[in-house]
C-alpha cells in the first residue's frame, strides 16, 4: 500500500487460556503492523494474563455475550480496517492479509472466512447442518452472498463498523452483521481457509439448541423489522384462508336457506377478515418506516471514508 492501513484484530474472549496465545502469536505474525486486542469477557481462567504477555492489548467487557462484547469492540476502537476472530486458536491466521487486501482493494465492507472443516470434530455434524439451514434460510429472505453465515472470522471495513447498529447479546451477532450488509446492500466478499478443532481441554461455548434458537428468533426479528411488508402480509394471507375455511361453509348454508345457524363462527370468519386486513395495513405502515430506518443507515454508513487504497 502507498499509505499504510491502520488494521485492529478484535479477539471476544471467556475463558480461553489454553488457545488464547497461539491466537495473538499467529495474528501479530500475519499482520506485523496491526495492533491485537482482545476483549475478555469475565474469564474466570489466566486469558487476560496470557493476552497480555503475548502482546495483546486488554481490555474487558462485565456485560456476558458475544454480542455486548462487539459491540463495545466496535464503539472503543478506531481503525481502517477490522479483523474479528474467535480466541479459540480454530481459524487460519495466514489468510487475514489476503481477507484485508480484498477489503482495501475491493472496497469490500465485510470478507466473511467460510470454514473447510480439517477433521470431523472441527466442525460437528450438528453444528454443520444448523449452520446450512441459516444460512440457506437468510439467504432466500435477504438474498444469498455467503456460504458459512455462523464463521466467527470477517474482515469489516471501517464504515461498516461504524455504521452499524448492535442489537445482539450474544453468538447470533454473525447473523446481525451479514443481515445488515445484505440489507444495506454493502459489497461482501468471502474466502474459504481450513477450519482446526479446539485443542485438547478446550471446549466451545456454543450451545447448539439454545444459540440456535436464539438465532431463530433473531431472524423472525430482523425479517420483521426490516421486511415487515411480506411479514405481516403472510400473516395477512394465513388469516383470510382461515376466515374462507371458516366462512364458506356459512355462507352457502345462507344462500340456501337464508338463515345463519352457525352465528359464531359467522362472528369469528368476520373478525378473521378484518384482522387479515389491519395485518396488511400494519405491514403498508411499517415498510415504509424500514425504508427510512434503511435510508438513516446508509447516510450514516456514507459518512465514513472508505478503506486507503494504492
Amino acid at each position: 500500500m502507498s499509505t499504510p492501513i491502520n488494521i485492529a484484530v478484535l479477539v471476544p474472549c471467556h475463558n480461553e487460556a489454553l488457545s488464547i496465545r497461539a491466537v495473538v502469536e499467529d495474528f501479530r505474525a500475519a499482520l506485523p503492523g496491526a495492533t491485537v486486542y482482545v476483549y475478555d469477557n469475565n474469564s474466570t481462567d489466566d486469558t487476560l494474563r496470557i493476552a497480555a504477555d503475548a502482546g495483546a492489548v486488554i481490555r474487558q467487557e462485565r456485560r456476558q455475550g458475544k454480542g455486548h462484547v462487539v459491540r463495545r469492540m466496535f464503539a472503543d476502537i478506531e481503525a481502517d480496517v477490522y479483523v474479528l476472530v474467535d480466541g479459540d486458536d480454530t481459524y487460519d491466521a495466514s489468510v487475514a492479509p489476503e481477507m484485508v487486501r480484498r477489503v482495501v482493494e475491493r472496497n469490500c465492507d465485510m470478507v466473511n472466512c467460510a470454514r473447510e472443516a480439517v477433521a470431523d470434530e472441527a466442525f460437528r455434524r450438528g453444528h454443520r447442518f444448523g449452520n446450512w439451514m441459516l444460512t440457506f434460510l437468510v439467504s432466500q429472505i435477504f438474498g444469498r452472498q455467503n456460504n458459512d453465515m455462523l464463521s466467527g472470522y470477517k474482515a469489516l471495513s471501517r464504515r461498516m463498523v461504524k455504521s452499524f447498529p448492535v442489537k445482539s447479546e450474544g453468538f447470533e451477532i454473525e447473523t446481525e452483521l451479514l443481515v445488515h450488509s445484505l440489507e444495506l446492500g454493502l459489497p461482501i466478499d468471502e474466502i474459504s481457509a481450513p477450519y482446526r478443532e479446539r485443542g485438547a481441554g478446550s471446549h466451545s461455548k456454543l450451545n447448539t439448541y439454545r444459540d440456535g434458537l436464539r438465532i431463530l428468533r433473531l431472524i423472525s426479528h430482523l425479517i420483521r423489522e426490516e421486511r415487515p411488508l411480506p411479514f405481516f402480509s403472510a400473516i395477512a394471507g394465513l388469516l383470510l384462508a382461515a376466515a374462507l375455511v371458516l366462512g364458506v361453509p356459512v355462507f352457502i348454508e345462507f344462500e340456501r336457506t337464508g338463515l345463519v345457524p352457525r352465528l359464531p363462527t359467522a362472528v369469528l370468519a368476520t373478525g378473521l377478515v378484518l384482522s387479515g386486513f389491519l395485518s396488511l395495513t400494519i405491514g403498508l405502515v411499517l415498510d415504509g418506516v424500514a425504508r427510512g430506518r434503511r435510508e438513516n443507515k446508509l447516510l450514516a454508513y456514507l459518512t465514513q471514508p472508505a478503506p486507503r487504497r494504492e
